[in-house]
């Protein structure tokens, strides 16, 4: 065997020796990155999980082509981990949680199951439901802080992961001013789901987003505004009793 073909021979040996360490190197970390995936939503491959809906506002039976297309976003997020989903109504949901991973989509009006989360795990967020127009229609108080609602213009969702006890699978809440805003924090969920599970963990949170110009920009443009789990998880006190003087 000549130089020649001695150096052709190694150098084969060489590309495939890197080409199967390559191999070796990506599996390791798509393996890793899908444990890791499958750890922050609590999906092993094979398990049920629940898509908890509302009914669009006077329709029965529908729902809103934007909580549609939150679905979509988090069933592709489901499939990716190798579990499946069930799709329930809001009000046939009636069971605990923490056996499933939950994923519930929007907003207390019209989302009984949302409404028992928020009063259960979130009791420091107040959502004004009232049917009657108003600057304050539809605000977030969460602690002390409001946020009021301007449609399109600026608005607000909470994404929430939440457990009960070590071991549980969590609930996560999407729950949005609007139904824009619901498909925003699935997609927030869905782009940003492996740098949450750097900074949380396992640990329940609850983050503030606001949605920027949405008539512009749909559900794309979304900006982190705080994490408020801490002032999310407490009780708001109730206001001071109004002092009295007697007149003189």
């Amino acid at each position: 065997m000549n130089d020649d073909v001695r150096n052709i021979a190694l150098g084969v040996a060489a590309a495939g020796i890197s080409a199967a360490l390559g191999w070796v190197a990506r599996t390791y970390l798509w393996r890793r990155g899908l444990r890791r995936k499958r750890a922050f939503f609590g999906l092993p491959e094979g398990s049920e999980s629940l898509l908890v809906v509302n009914r669009e506002a006077g329709r029965d039976g529908s729902v809103h082509r934007f909580d549609v297309f939150a679905l979509l976003e988090l069933s592709a997020l489901i499939k990716g981990c190798g579990s499946l989903a069930q799709i329930v109504w809001h009000d046939t949901a009636r069971q605990g949680f923490g056996e499933r991973t939950e994923f519930c989509v929007g907003g207390p009006f019209s989302n009984r199951r949302m409404a028992a989360h928020l009063h259960s795990m979130l009791p420091g967020v107040r959502i004004n439901v009232d049917l009657e127009p108003g600057p304050d229609q539809g605000a977030f108080q969460i602690g002390r802080d409001r946020y009021r609602v301007e449609p399109g213009v600026a608005e607000y969702a909470l994404l929430a992961r939440l457990t009960t006890e070590p071991g549980a699978r969590p609930v996560f809440l999407f729950c949005g001013q609007r139904a824009i805003t619901n498909q925003a924090a699935t997609r927030y969920l869905a782009r940003h789901h492996e740098k949450l599970a750097r900074t949380h963990g396992s640990a329940s949170f609850c983050l503030l987003l606001k949605v920027v110009n949405s008539q512009a920009y749909g559900p794309d443009v979304v900006e982190l505004v705080a994490d408020v789990t801490r002032a999310a998880r407490e009780p708001v006190p109730p206001p001071a009793p109004a002092s009295h003087r007697a007149g003189g």
